[in-house]
């Protein structure tokens, strides 16, 4: 039973754009989960080349400049697929994609590589792919710390393995930097590197917190 004599029960979901997030309150004074409204990043001002997409996977925030992909339509949604299928698109005619909080979903065994490959494809020479999942290294860790109570342990639980409130919420990996790195390196990559934000969109998965410390892992790759 929890504090105030509830069973545990928690549940905790974070999609791609970060709008829904509920937390019992009697872990709230533990989970501290800041998720930062962070200043659009400055975007070049050359006028938008017809011919070049910056994609966002699984957004819902526009922004100047990018076009968004989703397998669920939406007032901002620009491309309605599944982005294990990006056939939508011509080989290199993309100059940058995000996918923030996307890949956990995909199973490990086949189609998540497919899908990276899917990306490298129609990106251009030199383009970037920015990716952000939890980190399953980081949350493992604090699974195990001592002073974790059940509900506690319930809520870093829920973030591995998804919310689970509908058929597209529910996570099929879990990802470390040396499982990444060796993905991309199979999808064709030629570099990449971990950074601690990306500070593009607003309201963003990749900034969320639990106490201070950051639960995602951030990585640029290029093409």
């Amino acid at each position: 039973m929890g504090r105030d004599g509830r069973d545990a029960e928690v549940v905790g979901r974070c999609r791609s754009d970060c709008r829904h997030v509920v937390i019992e309150p009697y872990i709230a004074d533990f989970v501290c989960l800041e998720v930062r409204s962070i200043k659009e990043k400055n975007m070049s001002t050359e006028k938008d080349n017809p011919e070049t997409i910056r994609l966002n996977i699984g957004g819902t925030t526009p922004l100047k400049g990018w076009k968004i992909l989703n397998i669920q339509p939406g007032p901002d949604v620009d491309f309605v697929g599944d982005c294990t299928d990006l056939s939508q698109f011509p080989d290199n005619s993309v100059s940058e994609i995000y996918a923030s909080h996307v890949l956990e979903h995909l199973s490990y065994v086949h189609v998540l590589l497919s899908t990276l490959k899917e990306t490298h494809r129609i990106l251009k020479a030199g383009g970037i792919l920015r990716i952000s999942v939890p980190d399953f290294e980081i949350l493992c860790k604090m699974f195990l710390h001592p002073s974790l109570n059940i509900e506690q342990r319930f809520f870093i639980m829920n973030v591995v393995f998804g919310g689970q409130q509908d058929p597209h919420d529910f996570h099929k990996v879990g990802l470390t930097q040396e499982f990444l790195s060796s993905y991309l390196q199979r999808a064709g990559f030629s570099s990449w590197r971990r950074v601690s934000e990306f500070r593009i969109f607003t309201n963003d998965c990749s900034t969320i917190k639990l106490g201070n410390q950051l639960i995602s892992l951030n990585v640029e790759a290029i093409k």
